[in-house]
């Protein structure tokens, strides 16, 4: 019943208050108070648990989980050149495995524009690659109908050459590989973690399926490693490109392809050694080369890898040994250590972690929860009161029926709100869970960001690091700096200093010049100082007797003045006496004395000045020869400094003069040291010439004399040039490249035409090949004669090839002498003798097949049994060898016709045969061989069919057809355009004509052996004497039959030769090289 009528039944309960008893409720009563308390308990639940039903949670909750998703991918898949954040990867991963599947992932991502942004597509590729590892397995189902839209995208980038785009191609690449090998082999996980017995399941026993999955690894390690080589080419490693954001960017996806290349590097080396159990090891030589070389560039990549700073905290990459494991031997296996790569361990698991994400939370105690979800309906009931056994009995005037439909009703609304109190704990039960999932997320967002800030404090104390090696490193580049300042500092006064040197020396010459000139004129002016000396010393010895001269004039004043003043004194006592004795003349004695006193002062000072003089000129006599003492010791100084000065310019001009003849004595001796020395191996390349002429594997080369007329004439110009660079090198020794270019020239072309010769040799007369060997000997030893003088200084101005140049023209002599000489036919007889040619071996086979069939009709009308089976089967296949053969001489003729068209131009057909004379030799000769050939073998055919011809001649003939017919083919097609009709025919009749002499010489063999009888060898009744004398008796046989089949060879050669011979006589050869 609906639940109104509850409804109903409380609100009449409430309406009648004074008519009960509140000692006598009625059950009804009770029921109502206990639903109403339950419902206020209800009411009590939060908002939250009520718009929980399960009609709209599930909406509710996979919107929140798209949200949640969309927000996480276009975190993780954007434009920034950073690495993708590990908590937005992780929650993508998560979403799949909640989803399980990847659609919300692909209907995220086909909005984003991955083929505009080469750094959203490299992105996009690392998140795709790790859910292709860590998500669900059923991404791979989900992803693998995007793989043309990859594929497109992958050739798209490949345009691009550099930068993310080139990476983004690499990348798409081996996505698209990754997939097609799970899907290939489903039994592979993504993270490719398999037991050693998961392994050997996977091949089913089978070495066909191990071989094929080993090829498919080695693919799969191919693109891991093709992307590895392109990240690191992209990177400049100079710099520090692991702590830098667009560096990390590139290296994020490194760390999937090492996981996946240890695991692919494992698989595939347990994968060979159990190939190489089942199968040879040449069938495995491919796959230990393609393992070799992936090995190489794995050792190296993760070598690289692990010294880089980026994946040292978050990576530990594994060592691969030094050398590869050694298929070749099985107990190599257990040496074999399976490479481990270690990485942090994560908090939370794809399986226990659920992303839940809501507008709010519930927050309710573990008591209220209690007090809510855990209280049973009974208590419920239990709490409306004493209840009184008495009171049951037609309480409410309602009848038994009545009552017992309320009792029913009640019941079934009891157990309808049992069903949803069921369903109401179900849903808060499932809250609780959702509840504590959130809390454990966000206890690991928690670890995890304790996570980021104990590696942001790493990244810190590393970046700390790094600034203080830049610090260092910088330190160092300005010690290097200043070093490299230093170092060009003194360079350039080292370079300054040289400047100086030299206008030092230049100075020093100029100086010295000066020197010389001022040499000349201190020699002038000595000649002049010594004329001046001895003027000086004649004036010197003039004033001496000037001097003295003075000197006596003044001994003689004073002494006449003393004998004046006597004289004067007698006077003056005279004049005393006669001032005594006449006072009247005193005044005139007065005068006179005055006069006497005035003349004595005057010589006074006259004797003054003399003296003043003398002085004066003894100072200057004492100057002057100052002076002249000054101007010797000057002289003599500057002589002596003129003399060092001199001495020393004259030892550096002598020690200059001596390092340049070093020096060009040190050149001559390198050019005469290459010269020997190309001369020393021109010698081992003649030599080597000689040697190969006693070569038993030489014996078979051929040559032809005008090949080595050409090559003798080569020899002889370049023998030429090596004389005037002889005559040059005589001249001019210090240049000696003319002459080694002409040794290398020469010796060349000398070696080839020895060679030649020799080859020429095999193919003449036996007297003539004797004279032409003899001739390249012997030039060949001129040769080692010529070079021997040339590379010995002493004899190297005397060198002469006179005997060389004899020796080349004897042998040029005799190529001429060997060369065919043509027949003097006129023009029309040469046409007309083409065409009888070809005629008549039409004719010839035609008349051939003529007498097969006539013997066919014979042997089917008198022979029976085998021996008819036999002629049947030979006479049929000469007659499809003779229509083989008029099918090739028709096409031969169509072939012919049209090459002398295109050839002949306004000349008629027989003038063109006429011009070309050699080449219609060639098909005169092969058409009367085909002719010839096709008579003989009916002949044969004939006997044989007879029973008195061998088998043998019959294969014979059969085998010189085929000769024939090759030679004709070859004639004919030698001037034809490769692209004409009829040389195709040509070629077909000819592989018809090979397989018809194939089947002639194979009918001939099978009726030989069906026809001749066998001994049957029964020994049993021979005693061990007899066996043994038949035994020796054998061996003779052996050994004579051996013999004859050498002498009958030896006869062949010698028919061979013979048959050579006669060929170039019929050719037009002289007849003297008979």
């Amino acid at each position: 019943p609906p639940r109104g009528g509850v409804s109903r039944g409380r609100a009449e309960a409430a309406s009648r208050p004074d008519k009960r008893c509140p000692c006598s409720a009625s059950p009804v009563v009770a029921v109502a108070a206990a639903m109403e308390k339950m419902t206020s308990s209800v009411k009590q639940v939060p908002a939250q648990l009520l718009r929980a039903r399960p009609g709209n949670s599930l909406e509710a909750e996979r919107e929140n989980f798209e949200r949640g998703q969309n927000v996480s991918i276009n975190k993780a898949i954007n434009a920034q050149e950073v690495a993708v954040k590990e908590k937005h990867a992780r929650t993508c991963i998560l979403g799949t495995h909640h989803e399980k599947g990847a659609q919300t992932f692909w209907s995220v991502v086909n909005r984003l524009p991955l083929s505009s942004n080469a750094v959203l597509c490299w992105k996009f590729c690392h998140v795709f690659h790790k859910l292709l590892r860590d998500g669900h397995p059923t991404v791979l189902q989900d992803s693998i109908r995007y793989k043309n839209e990859l594929s497109d995208m992958s050739r798209m980038w490949g345009h691009l050459s550099e930068g993310y785009g080139k990476l983004s191609c690499t990348y798409l690449k081996l996505l698209i590989t990754k997939m097609e090998f799970h899907s290939k082999n489903p039994r592979f996980p993504g993270n490719l973690q398999m037991t050693d017995r998961q392994l050997e399941e996977t091949g089913e026993n089978d070495v066909n399926n191990f071989f094929q999955l080993t090829v498919e690894m080695f693919d799969y390690l191919e693109c891991e490693l093709n992307l590895f080589q392109a990240v690191f080419s992209s990177l400049d490693m100079s710099r520090s490109v692991s702590v830098t954001a667009a560096g990390q960017c590139r290296l994020a996806p490194l760390i999937q392809v090492i996981l996946d290349g240890s695991h692919l590097y494992d698989y595939t080396v347990k994968l060979l050694f159990k190939l190489h159990s089942c199968l040879p090891a040449d069938t495995l030589q491919g796959h230990r080369d393609r393992f070799h070389e992936q090995f190489k560039k794995l050792k190296e990549l993760f070598y690289r890898s692990s010294n880089l700073q980026y994946f040292k905290r978050l990576i530990q990459i594994p060592q691969l040994p030094e050398n590869p494991p050694n298929f070749l031997r099985a107990s190599a296996l257990s040496e074999h250590v399976s490479p481990v790569v270690v990485i942090p361990v994560e908090s939370t698991s794809p399986d226990s972690e659920l992303v839940v994400e809501t507008d709010e939370l519930v927050e309710m105690d573990p008591s209220s929860q209690q007090d809510l979800f855990e209280n049973k309906f009974d208590d419920l009931f239990g709490s409306t009161g004493p209840t009184d056994p008495f009171i049951f009995n037609n309480q409410n005037g309602m009848s038994k029926d009545e009552r017992d439909k309320l009792i029913d009703q009640l019941y079934k609304e009891i157990a309808a709100l049992k069903d949803e109190l069921a369903s109401f704990k179900a849903e808060s039960k499932r809250l609780i869970l959702q509840l504590r999932g959130r809390i454990n997320e966000l206890e690991a967002e928690l670890a995890e960001q304790k996570h980021l800030k104990q590696q942001a404090l790493d990244e810190n104390e590393f970046v700390k690091g790094e600034l203080e090696e830049v610090k260092k490193k910088q330190d160092v580049t300005e010690k290097a700096q200043r070093s490299l300042t230093e170092i060009e500092r003194k360079a350039q006064a080292n370079e300054q200093r040289y400047t100086k040197l030299k206008e030092k020396y230049t100075e020093l010459v100029q100086n010295h010049a000066d020197l010389l000139r001022k040499n000349a004129e201190v020699m002038k002016q000595m000649t002049l100082f010594r004329q001046t000396q001895e003027d000086m010393e004649q004036m010197k010895m003039e004033l001496e007797e000037t001097v003295q001269h003075l000197k006596d004039s003044m001994e003689q004043k004073e002494q006449e003045q003393t004998h004046k003043l006597d004289a004067l004194q007698e006077e003056l006592q005279s004049r005393n006496a006669e001032v005594l004795s006449l006072k009247s003349t005193h005044e005139d004695s007065k005068q006179t004395s005055t006069v006497m006193a005035s003349t004595i002062e005057s010589l006074a000072s006259e004797k003054t000045a003399l003296s003043q003089a003398v002085d004066e000129k003894e100072s200057t006599v004492t100057m002057l020869r100052g002076e002249l003492e000054q101007a010797k010791e000057a002289l003599t100084a500057e002589k002596d400094s003129t003399n060092r000065t001199v001495e020393g310019l004259q030892n550096q001009l002598n020690e200059k003069e001596s390092h340049e003849q070093a020096l060009e004595k040190q050149l001559l001796d390198e050019q005469f040291a290459l010269l020997r020395s190309a001369v020393e191996e021109a010698e081992g390349i003649i030599q080597d010439a000689l040697n190969r002429l006693e070569d038993p594997l030489h014996f078979g080369c051929t040559s032809s004399a005008d090949y080595l007329i050409t090559r003798a004439q080569a020899t002889q110009d370049s023998l030429s040039r090596l004389q005037n660079g002889h005559t040059k090198y005589l001249a001019d020794k210090k240049d000696a490249s003319s002459l080694l270019q002409s040794v290398t020239l020469f010796t060349h072309l000398m070696s080839d035409t020895i060679v030649q010769g020799s080859a020429t040799s095999h193919m003449v007369p036996m007297e003539q090949a004797d004279n032409l060997l003899d001739a390249c000997k012997r030039c060949g030893s001129d040769v080692l004669s010529y070079f021997s003088n040339l590379k010995d200084s002493t004899t190297l101005s005397i060198a002469d090839c006179t005997k060389v140049r004899e020796s080349l023209n004897q042998i040029n002599a005799i190529a001429e002498e060997l060369r065919p000489k043509g027949r003097d036919i006129k023009q029309k007889e040469l046409g007309d003798l083409v065409e009888q040619e070809m005629c008549a071996t039409s004719a010839a086979v035609e008349a051939a097949t003529a007498r097969i069939e006539e013997m066919l009709n014979k042997s089917r009308a008198g022979d029976t049994g085998a021996k008819l089976e036999v002629n049947e089967r030979i006479l049929e296949s000469c007659t499809g060898l003779m229509h083989a053969i008029k099918v090739l001489v028709l096409s031969s003729k169509d072939l012919q016709r049209d090459i002398v068209e295109s050839g002949r131009g306004a000349a008629s057909q027989k003038e063109f045969y006429a011009k070309n004379s050699r080449w219609t030799e060639g098909l005169i000769s092969a058409s009367k061989a085909v002719g010839w050939g096709a008579t003989v073998l009916v002949d044969a055919a004939d006997l044989v069919v007879q029973g008195k011809g061998k088998f043998e001649e019959l294969m014979v003939c059969s085998h010189e057809i085929a000769a024939s017919t090759a030679q004709l083919v070859a004639a004919s097609k030698v001037k034809a355009d490769k692209d004409n009709f009829n040389l195709g025919r040509l070629r077909e009749a000819s592989k018809g004509v090979n397989e018809a002499t194939a089947k002639v010489v194979a009918s001939t063999k099978s009726g030989k052996f069906q026809i001749e009888e066998k001994d049957t060898m029964d020994f049993s009744s021979m005693t061990l004497t007899q066996i043994k004398r038949q035994e020796m008796d054998s061996q003779v046989r052996v050994l004579e039959l051996e013999s004859q089949l050498q002498k009958e060879r030896e006869r062949l050669g010698g028919l061979r030769k013979k048959h050579y011979q006669l060929a170039g006589v019929s050719e037009g050869w002289d007849e003297d090289t008979k």
